[in-house]
């Protein structure tokens, strides 16, 4: 029988208002348990002193009972039904909220699944039409439905529309499908209409266990050591573990030295933890082309305790992007997404990434392949900008060196810092000098028949291929220094992706022949054509 349980009351004329699941009930019971277990155990088998260390293991019994309390409360007080023009859901215990999406209005489709999820064979389905989390705008979310509804319910708001008697009773026509394959016990991973309507067209990447090595390097190394560090600290403190006796006593720290010995194991237990999250997100990546309700969809899947299925509308896509972390550029690591309409490209989940981090060659074809072009345009040979952009650039460069020379003589001299301090500006020129080569070099455009390809940046070198189809609105600006060295920064606005990409330092003339071209027809009223010979 269906998970979906139907109130008695509906509206007439439509559908029924829908439950989620009920197993979520039975799954918060469980973990609720679990999360008195760790202080049961403290205190029973350790002889932990309840007033003493064993107060995070209360708070964190604490914190599952309430999440727990929370999850039956919100079950209690949601509804949801899939009308012929609409999707709607209510929700609230003191602040009721009524939200609906119109049903020909929906961009995406995706599939999420916790660990206590799968485990109860659940799923969460994000429901998305191009919302901006800027906004306040949010995905409509269904947490939780059973496997044999979350698949049923993609697959009905991704295929194409029904009669309207159909759609009449459409939710009963799906949970009547569903209860037969509850029913029969059908395998989550060989439902029939998923098999139908979800077998991939052709699949563009696999999970590559050797990438690995691209993600265990990065800054939020250390955010994650530190984090794992006190957790372990005080985890094991709580059963009389010393661990921070145990590691003072590994190593001879006047020999090497706090500070060196603290950033190499902070850095390795950092880079493990990298390592170890790009195998648990990533897991089972399948990055594939199949056939969705208006054309065929791009469409990510991947995760081993969580699992994500995100779906790209392809008649949405309007390029891709390549970017070159600067830090990780000498291994040719490079981070892939496409620019497309309807989603969220701040959301934390990152819904544009197509692939993990990874080589650059790969994500190149990868692209490539996804834009569909005879010729890939990641491969073309660009334009390079003059060397007033240069110039420019080392200005630049010399100007932050001067700065923050006058503020450590004014700290200096106020004694606020030592005098010795100031010395530190003699190694920033050369730095800042070497930035300002390495964001030159970055530099570099072309125009072809369908495409706008630009490439910038310092810190992350970014290569966008943009359709100049989709441009909507040229922006050409000149700042002083600019306008002094004959310099253009020609900005390209699009409804898509980050809204706007710039391609900077043009040469004043080519700047503004590489905006008419950008988007045909765009600037012509604004141009005055020069009939003097």
């Amino acid at each position: 029988m269906s998970d979906r349980h139907e109130p008695t009351s509906e509206t007439a004329g439509l559908p029924a208002w829908l439950r989620l699941s009920p197993r979520i009930i039975w799954v918060d019971l469980v973990i609720s348990i679990l999360s008195l277990l760790p202080a049961l155990v403290a205190v029973w088998l350790f002889d932990v002193d309840s007033g003493g260390q064993i107060w995070p293991l209360i708070g964190l019994a604490i914190f599952g009972v309430i999440g727990a309390i929370l999850d039956v409360v919100r079950w209690i007080f949601t509804r949801f039904r899939i009308t012929p023009t609409h999707v709607e859901l209510k929700t609230g215990v003191v602040l009721r909220r009524h939200r609906f999406i119109q049903r020909d209005r929906i961009r995406s489709v995706d599939i999420e699944a916790k660990l206590r999820h799968r485990t109860a064979r659940m799923r969460v389905i994000n429901i998305g039409a191009g919302q901006q989390a800027a906004a306040g705008e949010s995905a409509l979310s269904l947490d939780a439905l059973s496997v044999d509804d979350a698949l049923a319910l993609q697959t009905e708001l991704l295929t194409a529309a029904m009669d309207t008697d159909d759609l009449d009773a459409s939710c009963e026509g799906v949970a009547a499908e569903q209860r037969k394959q509850e029913d029969a016990s059908v395998d989550e991973g060989r439902h029939p209409v998923a098999r139908e309507n979800g077998e991939p067209i052709r699949v563009f990447a696999r999970f590559q266990p050797s990438w690995f090595i691209f993600n265990m390097f990065n800054i939020w190394a250390y955010v994650l050591a530190l984090g794992l560090g006190w957790g372990a600290l005080w985890l094991l403190g709580t059963f009389g573990i010393d661990l921070y006796g145990i590691v003072v006593g590994l190593f001879d720290w006047e020999s090497i030295g706090w500070l060196g010995t603290a950033l190499v194991a902070v850095g390795a237990l950092g880079a493990i933890g990298l390592g170890v999250n790009y195998f648990t997100e990533n897991w089972k990546l399948e990055l594939a082309r199949v056939q969705g309700r208006d054309g065929t969809v791009l469409r990510t899947r991947k995760g081993l305790f969580t699992t994500r299925e995100v779906n790209r509308d392809e008649n949405r896509i309007r390029g891709a992007q390549i970017s070159e972390p600067v830090l990780w550029r000498w291994m040719g690591a490079s981070d892939t997404s496409v620019i497309t309409t309807g989603l969220d490209v701040w959301s934390m989940t990152e819904p544009a990434a197509i692939l993990p981090r990874g080589p650059l060659r790969r994500a190149r074809e990868v692209a490539g392949d996804v834009l569909g072009d005879s010729e890939n345009p990641f491969t073309v040979d660009l334009v390079g900008h003059p060397m007033r952009a240069l110039l420019r650039r080392l200005l630049l460069a010399a100007f932050v060196t001067v700065a923050v020379t006058a503020v450590l003589v004014m700290l200096a001299f106020t004694a606020v810092i030592p005098v010795t301090v100031i010395w530190a500006a003699a190694a920033l020129l050369p730095v800042c000098l070497l930035a300002a080569i390495i964001a030159y070099r970055a530099l570099g455009h072309r125009l072809t028949d369908r495409y706008l390809i630009t490439r910038s940046g310092l810190l992350n070198r970014a290569t966008t291929v943009l359709q100049r189809s989709a441009v909507s609105t040229v922006v050409i600006s000149e700042s002083p220094l600019q306008r002094l060295l004959r310099l253009r920064t020609v900005g390209t606005m699009t409804a898509a992706g980050y809204g706007g990409y710039d391609t900077p330092d043009l040469d004043r003339e080519d700047g503004l022949e590489f905006a008419l071209h950008a988007a045909p027809g765009i600037l012509d009223p604004f141009v005055i054509q020069d009939d003097t010979e």
